[in-house]
């Protein structure tokens, strides 16, 4: 036990150094910034998650969406969530792995929700990109529907995956939806010409550092299409480190982390036009109207 302490001061002293470490981060500590989705049960950072967790929280991001792929890592993110105040729990299971779960998967699932009612429903979605080859597409289809249906059922957001899949992505949320709740698309790359349906039918879309690749052109086409009251803000962590991190990972200076949703909110700014501070207020408060559903731990207005 006085191990298990010491550590954990170890981790709150590093990452108080870390974020007075020079002016641009004690700067950035005056905006409110809330990541909408990673994956800090990762195995790759799991074991540096309570600090990854604190560095983010003293650099201002008040709330980290954490989100679940398999059935094999929910555990993980109700335990983060239930030692972190900041932590947003999201179970889901993710189209790559739809054909390793179980029989009781849905029912698991389902259960597990019901017993948090402070989860959203995440990561679920489609991929039609050689990122899935092999995933039977059929399968992540009914896979994806019955999660999709599960989140409208118990009045919750969310968070999508979606990569060249976006005709039957339309068409099954005009089927199902549509979602005052809430349909977040995460790390959304799609057309501008398909935002205005999805923006129809209740969808939020969160941009992350996976966009910096694109050419800057097509980046503001894509930014630009979305409504502001529809932007949000994420890291994907610990993948799609931006191009300009401010922070790494201990250890590993190619993997993300929540912090870095400062990077982000720099280079989706510049292409909106906006101040740094005006995006980060209006992702913020976007952000808490989508996860202020009843049972949040984030509170009612």
């Amino acid at each position: 036990m006085k191990e298990a302490i010491s550590i954990k001061l170890l981790y709150i002293s590093l990452a108080v150094l870390c974020i007075v470490s020079s002016e641009t981060k004690i700067r950035s500590m005056a905006m409110k910034l809330f990541d909408a989705h990673c994956h800090l049960q990762d195995q790759r950072v799991v074991d540096k998650a309570p600090l990854l967790i604190h560095i983010a929280n003293a650099a201002g991001v008040v709330y980290i969406a954490l989100d679940g792929i398999t059935e094999k890592d929910w555990h993980l993110v109700k335990e983060m969530s239930d030692e972190f105040d900041s932590v947003i729990p999201n179970f889901g299971l993710h189209p790559w792995y739809v054909e390793g779960k179980s029989r009781s998967w849905f029912n698991t699932l389902k259960e597990l929700l019901e017993a948090n009612p402070s989860a959203a429903v995440g990561e679920i979605g489609l991929d039609k990109s050689p990122l899935a080859k092999g995933v039977d597409f059929g399968e992540q289809v009914e896979v994806f529907k019955k999660q999709l249906q599960l989140a409208k059922d118990l009045k919750r957001p969310a968070s999508v995956h979606c990569l060249d899949a976006f005709p039957e992505l339309l068409q099954i949320m005009k089927e199902i939806g549509p979602f005052p709740a809430g349909v977040i698309l995460h790390s959304f790359q799609g057309s501008p010409e398909v935002v205005p349906q999805l923006t129809k039918l209740g969808s939020y879309f969160s941009f992350s550092g996976h966009l910096m690749p694109l050419k800057e052109d097509k980046a503001r086409k894509i930014v630009k299409a979305v409504p502001l009251d529809r932007i949000l803000l994420e890291t994907d962590a610990p993948d799609a480190l931006p191009i300009n991190p401010i922070f790494f990972v201990p250890g590993n200076a190619t993997l993300n982390q929540p912090a870095n949703v400062h990077s982000v909110l720099t280079y989706v700014a510049s292409l909106l036009e906006l101040s740094k501070e005006e995006l980060a207020d209006i992702s913020y408060k976007n952000a808490l109207g989508v996860f202020s559903f009843q049972g949040s731990k984030i509170p009612l207005k």
